[in-house]
């Protein structure tokens, strides 16, 4: 079994980016001439997905007319957030409301996601179907963080997750969702994180680690830094 339906993250405001992101939305900034969007959707091309939803609610006539001026070899629609931003949790319940999928792959693009992620998301994939999960998010060690201020998330033993005082895995950008667990939510703002606490108390938030060196568009700082690269 394979995830078929991947989501893309694009509706935030990007204000830590600020005043790079007053004019140009957060996913279509560039690095080495390549918008970190279209990194994310060469990703999920080369992990056979066959149908792509992106929300947007900031800047978001500038996103639909680079899709649409792209011509991208995979199925792409643009599913606005509407008048008021929804977080990631509410963004992704109305992307998955717009589908009739199971199982999505979901992307934050700002991480720089590139071909060596392939077999590493294909494992997790692998994994998540193996043990019939709803659950299971892409983690790195601190240590393989290029932006040294980033703080780690979670504690990461045997694929599960907890919060203990030994955080020092970090949430990636990449995870895989079961509809279900949304079937308590409606349409409306609040971070994807709320079901993850969800999970954590009853033990069943799982994770799978990377061990690709990490790069994170955190802030203009790291912007910066890796233009400089």
């Amino acid at each position: 079994m394979k995830v078929n339906t991947a989501l893309i993250l694009c509706a935030g405001l990007g204000k830590r980016l600020n005043p790079l992101t007053l004019k140009t939305p957060k996913p279509l900034l560039k690095l080495n001439n390549l918008t970190i969007l279209e990194s994310c959707i060469d990703l999920n091309v080369k992990l056979g997905i066959k149908k792509i939803f992106i929300n947007t609610f900031h800047l978001s006539d500038q996103i639909v007319k680079f899709i649409k001026n792209r011509n991208f070899s995979v199925d792409i629609e643009i599913i606005s957030d509407g008048k008021k931003i929804l977080d990631t949790g509410g963004g992704i319940l109305n992307m998955i409301n717009n589908s009739q999928d199971e199982n999505y792959l979901v992307f934050n693009p700002d991480t720089l996601w590139n071909q060596r992620y392939v077999d590493e998301i294909k494992k997790m994939q692998k994994f998540y179907f193996s043990k019939k999960l709803s659950n299971i998010l892409l983690l790195v060690n601190q240590n393989l963080s290029f932006d040294k201020q980033l703080q780690g998330d979670f504690e990461l033993k045997n694929n599960l997750l907890t919060k203990k005082d030994n955080k020092n895995f970090i949430y990636i950008g990449c995870q895989i969702l079961n509809k279900n667990l949304f079937e308590n939510y409606k349409v409306e703002n609040f971070s994807i994180s709320k079901i993850w606490y969800e999970l954590l108390k009853k033990g069943e938030l799982n994770g799978f680690e990377s061990i690709n060196k990490f790069y994170h568009l955190t802030n203009l700082e790291t912007f910066k830094k890796l233009k400089d690269l």
